[in-house]
C-alpha cells in the first residue's frame, strides 16, 4: 500500500466514483489508509487498479469485506454504490462499529456538507453526502442564509452525459427529492428545488450550477462577500470549484410579484450564482465534476473524522 500509518478504510463500490476515491485517499489523504478495495464484478477495473496497488480486494460485496481478515481494523467505510442497496450495507456495518460515509442518494444518515456542517455529525454512526448537485450548491444557498433568511432556493445541475453512469441514472428521483430536503435542511431555505439535466454536448462539458434565491431585500455586498468567501473554503478541498462570474442581483419590487413555487406571489431580491466544478483527473476525466467533487466532500468529512479520533486517542 501507498501509507503504511492511518486508520484503514474500505470503500464499497469499485466503479467510477469507487476508484476515484481511492485513488485521492492514497494520494491526499495525511490520515487514512486503504484497508480494502469492494466490488461485486472480478472483472472491474476498480478491482484491478487496486490489486495493482497493493489494496486488499473482495468481489463478494459487503459479505466479503466481512470476511476479510483484517476487517476488524477497518474503522470508516465509503459506500459508492446505490441508495437501493445502502440500507444492507449500512446495517451489516453498524453491527461491527464501523462509522459510514454514504455517497449515494439513500439518506440515512444526516445530510452533510463539509463547510455547512460536518463538525455538527462527527459522531453520527452514518453521514450522508447528499448529491453531487447538494455538494456544489448547497454551500451557496447557506452562504446567503447567514446573511439574511431564504425563503426560496432553486438549484439546477448540468452535468455532462458521460460522467452519469448507471448508478446516478438510476437515482435521477433521489437526487432531486434528497437534494431539495437538503437545500432546506442544511441551506437554510424555507422552500427548495432541485433540477439536474444532463449535457449531451459533445466535447463534454465541465459540471455548471446555477443557484437562485429569493430573500426580503438585503445587504447586497454582504451576500456576495459571503457567497466568495463560501466558495473559497469549498475550493479548499476542490480545487476546481469557482464563480463562473459575478454575483447576480435583481430586485422584484412589491407592485410586481413574481409567483414563487411553494409560496406564492412575492417580492424582494432574487440572487443568482453560477458555479463551475472541474474535476481534478485523478481517475475520472476533467470534465466529471460532479463525481469529483462528491468523493473530494466524502474524502473531507473522513480526515475530519480521522483526524477528530487521532486527537481523541492521544489525549
Amino acid at each position: 500500500m501507498a501509507k503504511k500509518n492511518g486508520i484503514p478504510v474500505a470503500i464499497i463500490g469499485s466503479g467510477n466514483i469507487g476508484t476515484d476515491l481511492m485513488i485521492k485517499v492514497m494520494r491526499q489523504s495525511k490520515h487514512l489508509m486503504m484497508g480494502a478495495m469492494v466490488g461485486i464484478d472480478p472483472a472491474s477495473d476498480g478491482l484491478a487498479r487496486a490489486q495493482r496497488l497493493g489494496v486488499p480486494t473482495t468481489h463478494e460485496g459487503i459479505e466479503g469485506l466481512l470476511k476479510l481478515p483484517h476487517f476488524s481494523d477497518i474503522r470508516i467505510a465509503f459506500d459508492a454504490t446505490s441508495a437501493g442497496a445502502h440500507a444492507h450495507h449500512n446495517a451489516a456495518l453498524q453491527a461491527h462499529g464501523v462509522k459510514v460515509i454514504d455517497l449515494t442518494p439513500a439518506a440515512i444518515g444526516p445530510f452533510t456538507i463539509p463547510v455547512v456542517n460536518l463538525d455538527a455529525h462527527l459522531e453520527e454512526p452514518n453521514i450522508n453526502m447528499v448529491t453531487c448537485g447538494g455538494q456544489a450548491t448547497i454551500p451557496i444557498v447557506a452562504a446567503v442564509s447567514r446573511v439574511t433568511p431564504v425563503h426560496y432556493a432553486e438549484i439546477v445541475a448540468s452535468i455532462s452525459s458521460k460522467s452519469a453512469g448507471p448508478g446516478t441514472r438510476a437515482n435521477i428521483d433521489e437526487f432531486t427529492e434528497t437534494t431539495s430536503h437538503a437545500i432546506e435542511a442544511v441551506g437554510g431555505a424555507k422552500v427548495g428545488k432541485a433540477i439536474i439535466i444532463m449535457n449531451p454536448a459533445e466535447p463534454p462539458l465541465l459540471m455548471r450550477d446555477t443557484v437562485y434565491t429569493l430573500t426580503d431585500e438585503a445587504d447586497q455586498a454582504a451576500i456576495e462577500a459571503s457567497v466568495e468567501a463560501m466558495v473559497a473554503a469549498v475550493n479548499a478541498y476542490v480545487p476546481g470549484y469557482r464563480l463562473k462570474q459575478r454575483v447576480q442581483f435583481d430586485v422584484i419590487p412589491k407592485d410586481q410579484p413574481v409567483n414563487v413555487p411553494g409560496l406564492g406571489l412575492r417580492s424582494g431580491l432574487k440572487t443568482s450564482v453560477f458555479i463551475e466544478v472541474e474535476g481534478a483527473a485523478h481517475y475520472l476525466p476533467a470534465y466529471a465534476g460532479n463525481l469529483d467533487i462528491m468523493t473530494s466532500a466524502a474524502l473531507a468529512c473522513a480526515e475530519r473524522i480521522a483526524e477528530t479520533r487521532l486527537l481523541t486517542q492521544v489525549a
